[in-house]
């Protein structure tokens, strides 16, 4: 990913709407492949913590929107240095999802930036999706008509998946690869372990390539090994 504009994108591969596990967020994914691939869906604002899958939903609509070749943006505030610059270079996206809202509340620049794409977009029939950590009302905004503006999309606040649901997808990604992650390893892992999905993929992707290469089983002690080598 860059940051150059318009943005060059290479999709992650596991941010797809197939390997988003909804959960409690089951109409919220809704919306958002209708909005990705249905011209005229109603715009989404999504709110929720860290780790409730905002950025994952985000870029799986880009993807799918790409994919049924409607032209597309995407904008990650957060890692953006000067915001209304990077807002105001977006421009000719059929399809346009801006992410980390809250790093621009305040920078009345990039408020008014944002408040123009958006009265642009909706002229010119370009489909908007916005995520922040935070509801519009509770953004620490400068410019009220931006919040009202933001306040109009149809919002969904996102819950992260439990523990116990957490669980359930390391197994089942696990025996897709052939590997059995029993209660024993899995308590051990979410003891020591960040909790967040994404994190904890991506180390199952690197444990199944490990137990390979040992010819060993993925246990405790195995796990507690391969941790202390790779941190």
């Amino acid at each position: 990913m860059t940051a150059q504009l318009p943005l060059s994108l290479r999709w992650p591969r596991r941010q797809r709407f197939e390997h988003f596990y909804p959960a409690a967020n089951a109409v919220a994914l809704s919306a958002v492949q209708a909005l990705a691939l249905q011209p005229g869906a109603a715009w989404l604002y999504l709110s929720g913590p860290s780790g409730s899958g905002k950025s994952h939903l985000l870029l799986a609509a880009c993807q799918a929107a790409h994919g049924a070749e409607r032209t597309v943006q995407y904008l990650p505030m957060k890692s953006l240095h000067d915001h209304a610059v990077a807002i105001r270079g977006v421009m000719g996206s059929e399809f346009i999802a801006l992410d980390n809202l809250d790093a621009i509340a305040g920078d009345r620049e990039a408020e008014h930036a944002l408040f123009d794409l958006y009265n642009r977009a909706r002229a010119e029939g370009t489909a908007l999706i916005f995520a922040a950590e935070t509801v519009p009302t509770q953004l620490p905004l400068t410019l009220p008509d931006l919040r009202s503006r933001l306040g109009a999309c149809t919002q969904f606040a996102l819950k992260p998946l439990e523990d116990a649901e957490r669980r359930e997808v390391l197994k089942s990604q696990a025996a897709l690869r052939g590997i059995e992650l029993d209660d024993t390893v899995l308590d051990w892992l979410f003891a020591r372990y960040v909790r967040d999905l994404e994190a904890l993929l991506d180390l199952l992707d690197r444990l199944d390539q490990a137990s390979l290469a040992a010819q060993r089983r993925v246990t405790v002690p195995f796990l507690r090994s391969f941790l202390r080598e790779t941190s």
